[in-house]
């Protein structure tokens, strides 16, 4: 059971270009943004369609697939664990996220998305 603790698979699109760096280290971080939908139909019967908005970081290898075959509207599935880590903003206050660290990344879709 301890495979399934803290495993999150996404399919999405990526609702912009790649942040892709380089670490002081010299390791390449990739961070983006993936949009995940879902629709149902509400009480009246109309069909909802929600957007629900994931921060993804890749390391590594991973992070150099997202930089050479990714850009905006890529379809990706990607698998991870969440990581929710704290940082202090310009105005000296405490702020928090949560991201999906990376292990896997599958490419969806045609090449260059159809282009």
């Amino acid at each position: 059971m301890n495979a399934l603790q803290n495993k999150v698979q996404l399919i999405g699109n990526l609702g912009n270009n790649p942040d892709v760096r380089n670490t002081e280290s010299g390791k390449k971080m990739a961070r983006v943004s993936i949009a995940t939908n879902e629709s149902y139909r509400n009480a009246k019967g109309e069909t909802v369609k929600e957007t629900q908005w994931h921060t993804a970081v890749a390391w590594g290898k991973n992070a150099e697939v997202i930089e050479k075959y990714l850009t905006k509207g890529s379809q990706v599935a990607l698998e991870g664990k969440l990581v929710t880590r704290n940082y202090v903003d310009k105005e000296g206050i405490k702020k928090y996220t949560t991201e999906v660290q990376v292990n896997e990344i599958l490419l969806l879709g045609s090449k260059n998305n159809g282009k």
